[in-house]
Order: C-alpha cells, then structure tokens, then sequence
C-alpha cells in the first residue's frame, strides 16, 4: 500500500467514523427515549400519546443539541493542531536550545526523521510526569504536528528504540491519520458529555432536599446513557485504531530498515512495570493516538492489538517466556537509553557521504512517485547526512526562536550588489538594526553552503517559527516576499523556499481549516494541471522543442485522450501561484497520476538537476505529498 492508498484509506475512514457516530447518536437518543417513556408511564389514556410522542421530541433535539455543542466546542478547543492536544496532556516544549544528552538525542532523531520524509520537523514536548513508554503525534496535517514521548521513553530507550518509536508515529503523520484522530477526540467528546454532565449533578446535588430527588435521579439516567454512549465510542476507536497500528509498525520498520529497534522498545514496555501506561486522567481521550496501551483496556475495546503479537510481527521467534526473563532481569537492573547507546556504539555512528548536490539524477516517474509519502532506510541515511553536513552554528539558528527568522532571511539574502542593498534597505525599514545584521551575518555564513543543504536547513527552522503570534507570522512572510521580489524577478530556488514557508505558515496561522479533505476529481481540474504541467516542462527544459515533447509525454500520462495544446504561460510562477491551491482540493489517487505526469515532464530529458528537484518538492509540498531531499534514481 503506497502513500496515495493508505491517503485514500483514510479519508474512507473519515466517512466511516461519521457513520459510526450517527449510529452511536441514534442508539443514545432511542436509550434516552426509552427511559423517558418509563419515567412518564407510556401512555395511560387516549389523550397521552400526543402529549408523549411531543416530549420525546423535545427530548431528542435536547439530546442531539447538547451532544452537538459539546463535539463542537472540543473541536474549536483543538484548533491549534498538534501543540494543544500535547499541552492538554501536559506536555512540556522542548528548548530549542537545550543541553540536555535526552532532549538533544530526541530532537537529533526527529531531525533526521522529518528531513528523510519530506516534512517540516515538528513541534517537540516531553511528558515529564510520565514514567511508561509511550508516544503520540497529533496535528491536523504535517505542518502542524507535534510529537510527544513520555520521560519514561526518554529514559529507558536506546537511540534505535527511539528512532523506532519515532518513525512509528512518523507514520500516522504520514499515513493521514492525525486528523482522524483529533476528529475522533471531538466526536467521542460529545457523546461523552451527557455523562459528564450526569455526574456533575449528582456530585453538586448530594446534599440536596427531597424536592431535590427528581433531579438527582434523571441525573443519574443522564450519567448513566451517557457512559452507555461511551461504550460505543470505545468500540469506534477500538474499530478504528487496530489495524493501523500493525500498519505503523510496518511503516516504522520499512523506513529504518532494522527491527530490533521497535521491537526492543515493545519488549521494553512488556517487560517493565511501568509498561505504556500513562497517569494523566485525559490518558482515555488521547488512548487511539498512542504508541502503546495508555489505559488498560480490555480486548474487546483494545486500541491496539496485544503487545506480544506486535513484537511476534517483528520477530516472529519471539516467545511470551522471554518477556519473564527480561523483565526480573530489569527489576535488578532498570535499563538506561544513554548507557546503552555507549555500550552499542549507536552514539558515534557516522552517517554516509553527502551525495554531491551538483550532479544531474537520471529519475523514472514511478520511482520518484513511490517517494512520496513513503520514505526508506536509505532516505534516512541521507537524512542524517545532511544533518550532519551542516555547520553548527547554522544548526544552532535554526533551533534558536530570535535567531531563525534571520536566518530564513538569509537564505534569500543575494550575493554582495545593488540587489543585496536594496534587500537591505527593505529589511532595514521593517525590522530592527539586530535582526538586520543577523540577516546579512547569515547571508554570508551561508554563501558557501551547498545547495542541497538549504531547504532542509529551512525545514529545521520551522519549529522556531510555531511559537511566533499571528501578527509577527504575517509580518515575517511580508518580508520574505520583498525580499525575494528585490530584483524584479523570482529565481527557482525563492520560489521553491517561498512556497514550502508560505504553506507551513498557512498551517500554523489555520490548522483546521488548512487540512481540509481532499475531495474532488482530477478530470474536474484538468485546466490547472495542464498549466502546471507546461510550467515543469518548460523549467526542466531549455529547448522549446523539447520542452514541447517532454509536456506532450506528461500529458499523456495524465490525459491521454485530452487535446490541450502546449502553451507555456507567460508568468510561470504566477501560473503555479493559481494552479496549485486547485490541486491541493483533488483526491489522492487523482494526486497519484497527477504527479507522475508532472515528473515525466520535468524529467523527460532523463535528468534532473537540484533546482528542478526543489522546485517538484515544493510543488508536492503545497499538494500535501511530501517528497524526500533526494529523489530516488
């Protein structure tokens, strides 16, 4: 199953939860109804059905309103994406600039991790109060996630256990699940709300009188349908959640290319006494998101399949004794993520050679669109090569609040002339002499850096920007654009580092609304694919007769029997500026071949070099298909 499938997959989960949640609606609204009718009698005499039948109504709309307004409300209340789903679980933000060996090998991991993917690195917190072994990553797409570990994974997890953990919840990033999830918290909300309220009577009404009693006693059916409706929601998120855990599992193992990693953090969480298990009370609201069984749930509302069938899934030699074995081995001596990298050598293990960022890729269409979405070990290898490459004090700007925006203005920043002075003038009258000379600091620090290096610099950056408020975002993206128009003209790689800040900045400023399914047919958006798809041809070629061909061959894949003739649009980057939120709206499978035809045409020479390779990135950026550093030959 590729990126588009398990995309497909998820949005047909969507449909199906909605349904659910009707059906649970409707359960809860019969149950109520009923109880209703034997509070009332039934109907004792000829008059009573009218009157009856009208206050079961009046019942039902109460019931639906309230459950309604409560899934409403929890939704607004997750606006703000993945941080506020982290914070609400007491989390606590990971310093940018921290010292600490657990945080600086968490964020090092996660690093490699979101550049190997093709996404912007996350936002990091830590449950410091947590001992288990547990995870999640919430968020309404990519460019509002957050990643979440417990002190306890921190702590008992070696650097491959916790790269296993990580590429785990990778996966739910990946895979479309993030939304479904924070969807789920709200819905399940809502139904869980008329227990809520239940109890809260009952509690604030004990010590009533007895003109009280009635109350307290609907009060209590109140609590009581409500937990019934709670009985449901398990069951959904016990439907829902099973299967992609297996999925994740597999994903997490695809991507690092070892086993043992997420099979030592599964035995670790079998073996301890701690286990998954979170202490939180929201743990209930929060159990489908997790890496493991936060709560202790029976099988039949089980999130996740057992632990030991996961771990047999990995290695399937595995027995249920040897968990015995390990765990009085860990009671004597409690194992330590650090020691155990020293011991193994995983500390100092040195990342592959930087492939060099000059050479042109010989690509196929098929190979780069199995990329998407889909990241393998050797990505990550690379990942971690660049991370690696990459100077420190660059590194250390990227994670620095105050630092990161100059340095996102240097890398637009042009080489010492008239155009860098009036970049410089433009900066200088709308920001303050600090933030300027940091900019131009930085320009010339990074002057020298290859070119492969600085769109993953830039996805580095982005966490720095997350914690920003609304007016300093739109000020900073003002300037990004003067900054990048100075000379009158938009070179591939501005366009290509504008397009990917400008749609993260989009999902910061708009998590819900900018994490919209994507519903609609290619056929129906045939105009802008045809524009998109001459732009790339046109940029990947300088003859305009091979650049006529190689639209030809893109269109062919996509439109075989469509009669658009090749007419490369005037204001190419204004064209895509147009086309592009057009295309984010087409369903995945429609994105699939969209994008196979694009690479066909940017590539039919049968290379393609750096700056056409960031220019694709960013394109499939914008259309949620995040795409590796390196394409795949």
């Amino acid at each position: 199953m590729n990126f588009f499938e398990r995309q497909e997959q998820a949005r047909r989960q969507s449909g199906r939860l909605v349904i659910l949640f009707g059906l649970a609606v409707l359960a809860i609204v019969v149950a109520v109804n009923l109880v209703f009718l034997v509070a009332v009698g039934g109907f004792p005499d000829e008059d009573s059905p009218r009157h009856v039948l009208g206050g079961m109504l009046v019942v039902s709309v109460v019931t639906v309103g309230i459950i309604a307004v409560a899934s409403m409300y929890r939704v607004s209340s997750l606006a703000g994406g993945g941080a506020a789903v982290a914070l609400q679980m007491g989390g606590t933000p990971v310093p940018e600039d921290s010292t600490d060996p657990h945080y600086r090998r968490l964020r090092n991991v996660v690093e490699e991790i979101a550049i190997a993917s093709g996404v912007p690195v996350p936002q990091l917190f830590v449950l410091e109060q947590e001992a288990g072994i547990n995870a999640f990553a919430a968020g309404y797409a990519p460019g509002d996630a957050a990643v979440a570990v417990t002190r306890g994974a921190l702590d008992k997890l070696n650097r491959d256990e916790l790269q296993g953990v990580v590429a785990h919840e990778f996966s739910h990033v990946l895979n479309g699940d993030m939304r479904l999830n924070i969807r789920l918290m709200g819905l399940l909300f809502g139904i869980l709300a008329l227990a809520i309220i239940g109890r809260k009577v009952l509690v604030h009404g004990r010590g009533s009188s007895r003109d009280g009693l009635p109350i307290l006693l609907i009060a209590l059916v109140v609590m009581l349908v409500g937990y019934a409706g709670q009985f449901f929601g398990r069951l959904i998120k016990a439907g829902i959640s099973r299967q992609r855990e297996f999925l994740a599992d597999a994903s997490a193992v695809q991507f690092t290319r070892q086993t043992k990693g997420l099979a030592g953090a599964l035995k670790k969480i079998g073996g301890l006494h701690e286990g998954s298990k979170l202490a939180s009370g929201d743990t209930e609201e929060v159990a489908h998101m997790l890496f493991g069984d936060g709560v202790g749930y029976s099988s039949l509302f089980a999130t996740h399949p057992p632990l030991l069938e996961r771990i047999q899934a990995l290695e399937p030699s595995f027995r249920a004794e040897a968990l015995v074995e390990q765990s009085a081995r860990w009671q004597m001596h409690p194992p330590s993520g650090l020691d155990e990298d020293a011991a193994l050598g995983l500390s100092s293990r040195q990342p592959p050679p930087l492939p060099d960022d000059r050479a042109e890729l010989r690509v196929t269409p098929p190979a780069v669109v199995a990329q998407v979405g889909t990241p393998q070990s050797n990505d990550y290898e690379r990942a971690g090569a660049l991370v690696s490459a990459m100077p420190d004090i660059l590194r250390r700007a990227a994670h620095e609040r105050d630092e990161a925006p100059a340095l996102l203005y240097g890398l637009l920043m042009a080489p010492a002339g008239k155009v860098r002075e009036r970049q410089v003038f433009e900066l200088s009258s709308r920001l303050d002499e600090r933030l300027v000379r940091q900019a131009l600091d930085y320009a010339d620090r990074l002057a020298d850096l290859p070119r492969i290096l600085c769109l993953p610099l830039a996805a580095m950056a982005m966490p720095s920007l997350r914690r920003r408020p609304r007016a300093e975002l739109e000020q900073f993206m003002d300037t990004c654009y003067v900054l990048t128009h100075a000379d009158g003209q938009v070179s591939l790689f501005e366009y290509s580092l504008g397009r990917l800040l400008g749609s993260h900045v989009r999902h910061l400023l708009d998590p819900a609304g900018s994490s919209r399914p994507a519903t609609r047919r290619l056929a129906d958006n045939s105009a802008a694919a045809v524009e998109v798809m001459a732009v790339l041809a046109q940029a990947g070629h300088d003859d305009p007769a091979a650049a006529m061909r190689a639209y030809v061959a893109g269109l062919g894949r996509v439109f075989p029997r469509l009669n658009a003739p090749y007419r490369p649009p005037a204001e190419p980057l204004r064209a895509l500026d147009e086309a592009l939120p057009k295309l984010d709206e087409v369903e995945p499978m429609g994105k699939e071949l969209l994008l196979e035809g694009l690479v066909a045409a940017v590539s039919h020479d049968g290379r393609i070099c750096v700056a056409e390779a960031e220019l694709l990135r960013a394109i499939c950026a914008t259309l949620r298909c995040p795409l590796p550093p390196m394409l795949e030959v």
